[in-house]
């Protein structure tokens, strides 16, 4: 049988009729790495903050053909009810798709006000004791509820809820994922973040392919990236690069977010009509990125549906005595 063909790079074949010159592809920037079931890529959906937006979500991915990997939500744990938090729980397992919700207080929200100057001070970080405190009070109530992935934006808080997973009071399948207003931007600080107990990181949309395969020599660990970001993430669009982010970023989150839209964290009722329309306009931004990959044959690669554990990965020793 004869070996399958490279993937076809985007107008490659026009610019060749006129002699415009490719950049060479070199074998030695792929990421070496995949998930533990052998894929490269899985999907996520972001942004779906409640039942009614999910099921929006689901009905349009079956409607498109968009397999679903993950669904995340930004708000946060303590902006649902235990009912809601439950149907969406239920509505996943259904389905075998993995959901992921934020922990508790950040400083974007509470006294943070530094977050809101030019300077952009302490980020998402939790403040003090008592944010901490609600962020493992999230953790604890929502993986009482079945909720198995925690997103996180606090390393105080990621090496908290690591401990309390090794300890035996958080579940021992209990993944962690590094929000995007937190992701690490050089190969130092994404190994940190993986040994401080990161499952899977975020990292900013705004990363060259080049740094992708730095972070590749150091570490395994999943990597999520919005392929179409968020204005308040930098409005990036980046579909035409999904292929070469896979190969140089395995194992890879591909994410489909979308640019031009206005935020919707913390969601209420009172942004319902806008929060449904952008999650299912989120999905067909899955479905033409999908599409792109499959029209250049860069569409293999992709985990089975169901998967979500990371594989193997390094961390700091966990003091005796946690």
């Amino acid at each position: 049988m004869s070996a399958p063909s490279a993937p076809r790079r985007p107008g490659a074949e026009a610019l060749a009729r006129i002699g415009h010159p490719l950049p060479a592809v070199d074998p030695a920037d792929a990421s070496p790495h995949t998930f533990p079931d052998g894929g490269t890529w899985r999907t996520e959906i972001p942004s779906v903050e409640g039942p009614e937006a999910l099921a929006v979500v689901l009905k349009e991915s079956a409607r498109l053909d968009v397999p679903v990997h993950r669904i995340s939500q930004g708000s946060g744990v303590w902006m649902l009810g235990d009912d809601e938090i439950t149907e969406m729980v239920e509505s996943c397992a259904e389905r075998d798709i993995e959901l992921c919700l934020f922990t508790g207080p950040r400083g974007t929200w509470d006294i943070g006000g530094s977050t809101r100057t030019d300077s952009g001070g302490a980020g998402l970080r939790a403040r003090g004791h008592d944010a901490l405190a609600g962020c493992v009070e999230d953790a604890v109530r929502a993986t009482g509820l079945g909720v198995k992935c925690l997103l996180v934006a606090d390393e105080g808080v990621l090496w908290t809820l690591h401990r309390l997973r090794a300890a035996g009071a958080l579940p021992a399948d209990t993944t962690f994922k590094l929000s995007a207003l937190t992701g690490p931007v050089n190969p130092a600080s994404y190994a940190v973040y993986e040994r401080l107990g990161a499952d899977s990181l975020n990292v900013p949309s705004d990363l060259t392919p080049a740094h992708l395969t730095e972070i590749r020599r150091v570490s395994r660990a999943p990597m999520d990236m919005y392929v179409e970001a968020p204005d308040d993430l930098g409005g990036y669009v980046r579909m035409y690069e999904v292929a070469e982010l896979i190969r140089r970023g395995a194992p890879l989150y591909v994410k489909f977010g979308l640019a031009k839209a206005t935020g919707i964290y913390p969601y209420g009722a009172h942004l319902r009509e806008h929060a449904l329309a952008t999650a299912r306009e989120r999905v067909r931004r899955g479905r033409l990125a999908l599409d792109l990959l499959a029209r250049h044959g860069a569409d293999g690669g992709m985990s089975p549906l169901g998967s979500r554990l990371p594989g193997e990965l390094c961390r700091f020793p966990v003091p005796e005595g946690d």
